[in-house]
């Protein structure tokens, strides 16, 4: 999502919350990442929070980095993301409080049938992403901020590669998790993808998953409460309850029983590894 169609969702939002004897009144801004939206995890358990508290959660799905600016503008009461330095660093700047653990899954790497670059096999991260380098077939990156494409930049850094020397095989797609991913079964390439997102996706077009980390690439979310004064103290309220139904027992269990084609897609608690 652009920050043109960001702003134009938040301002909707905003507009119908100030609507006089509307349910909406109650209720609040959740900024999250798209792939607790694509996972369908959000229609799961929001509904559940909702008929416990009577609070409508109007959330906007975007990149973690984008997630976070919006809550530093205040355009957003809670945050649901997936970079736990940025939201450390969010938290440093006065800008949130509270950051705790809600869930985790793994990060993939996903490619065509055949897998042309060679990835399957490779013993290491580090190692799958020098043959995904070596063999310059299209590897399409989120390229918008968000945590998981923070994540691959960190992945490539860490095997000692410089992105700035790729080639045009290297391409940036500017969107959500689900678009991305059909992007690159488009052009034959490979991505980073979050496992929750790649269960839930249709359409896979016999593509695999090339790599899966043994201890996984963990992909750990957080809540975190905004702090700004641009902020009514029921907004902030409403997104306190949140921040507690979902990091307390009823939200963890939520969390755990939420399903597709009996597969679980999310883990509550705290991997034993960041990744």
């Amino acid at each position: 999502m652009t920050p043109i169609r960001v702003l134009i969702v938040v301002m909707a939002i905003l507009v119908m919350s100030l609507q006089p004897g509307r349910a909406e009144d109650k209720s609040f801004i959740l900024a999250t990442t798209t792939s607790t939206e694509n996972s369908g995890l959000l229609d799961a358990i929001i509904p559940l929070f909702s008929k416990h508290t009577g609070i409508k959660v109007n959330v906007v799905a975007v990149g973690t980095g984008q997630a976070l600016e919006l809550g530093r503008r205040g355009d957003a009461a809670a945050l649901l993301t997936h970079d736990r330095m940025g939201e450390q660093a969010f938290i440093t700047a006065d800008h949130g409080t509270d950051r705790r653990d809600v869930m985790y899954n793994d990060f993939i790497l996903i490619g065509p049938p055949g897998d042309p670059a060679g990835i399957t096999g490779s013993q290491s991260t580090s190692e799958a992403f020098a043959r995904l380098a070596n063999s310059e077939i299209p590897f399409v990156s989120r390229g918008d901020d968000s945590g998981t494409h923070r994540k691959e930049l960190r992945l490539w850094q860490q095997s000692g590669i410089d992105v700035s020397t790729f080639g045009k095989w290297y391409l940036e797609a500017g969107s959500g998790m689900g678009q991305t991913i059909i992007t690159t079964m488009e052009i034959g390439g490979y991505t980073l993808a979050d496992r929750a997102t790649w269960s839930k996706f249709s359409g896979k077009n016999d593509y695999i998953i090339v790599f899966e980390q043994s201890p996984p690439l963990f992909n750990p979310y957080s809540s975190v409460l905004v702090t700004n004064a641009n902020l009514s103290h029921d907004k902030a309220s409403y997104a306190k309850q949140w921040h507690e139904w979902i990091t307390g027992s009823v939200g963890q269990q939520a969390i755990e029983d939420y399903r597709f084609k009996g597969q679980q897609l999310f883990f509550t608690g705290t991997p034993v590894s960041p990744g």
